[in-house]
């Protein structure tokens, strides 16, 4: 292995492990939230969705993805699923965030938060989580 190496893996166990935590940190409110928390998560980016068990349902899974594909990220554990999980959950922020775009001056401030996460998470869904993992690679 060379030097080169190293630092690349470096690079993607600290990215990996920077934004798996943030994305723990998000999901922690949203878990505390409950069902009615849930719910609302669910009917903010899936308006369509209705009231109750299904909205729930799916608030509840992007809690989850957040949650639990925060930590796998970090471990570097089912880095792949875990990437395209949460690049499911940027998605949907993204379509939720681009309505209250007014202008190209306005873009970045509104949705782009989002948009910069799905594309980091599609960019670690083809590297992979590099050399620096918990326990054996996926």
């Amino acid at each position: 292995m060379t030097l080169k190496t190293y630092q690349k893996d470096l690079g993607l166990l600290i990215l990996r492990i920077g934004i798996g935590a943030m994305f723990i940190l998000h999901a922690i409110p949203k878990l505390t939230g409950g069902p009615a928390g849930w719910e609302g998560l669910a009917k903010f980016g899936l308006p369509f969705l209705p009231d109750g068990f299904i909205a729930i349902f799916f608030g509840f899974a992007a809690m989850a993805v957040e949650l639990l594909g925060g930590l796998a990220l970090a471990l570097g554990k089912f880095h792949r699923v875990a990437c395209l999980a949460l690049a499911g959950v940027m998605f949907v922020a993204f379509t939720t965030k681009i309505g209250s775009v007014t202008g190209i001056g306005d873009f970045a401030k509104n949705a782009g938060w989002p948009l910069e996460l799905l594309i980091v998470f599609v960019a670690l869904f083809f590297t992979g989580p590099g050399r620096y993992v918990i326990g054996k690679k996926d």
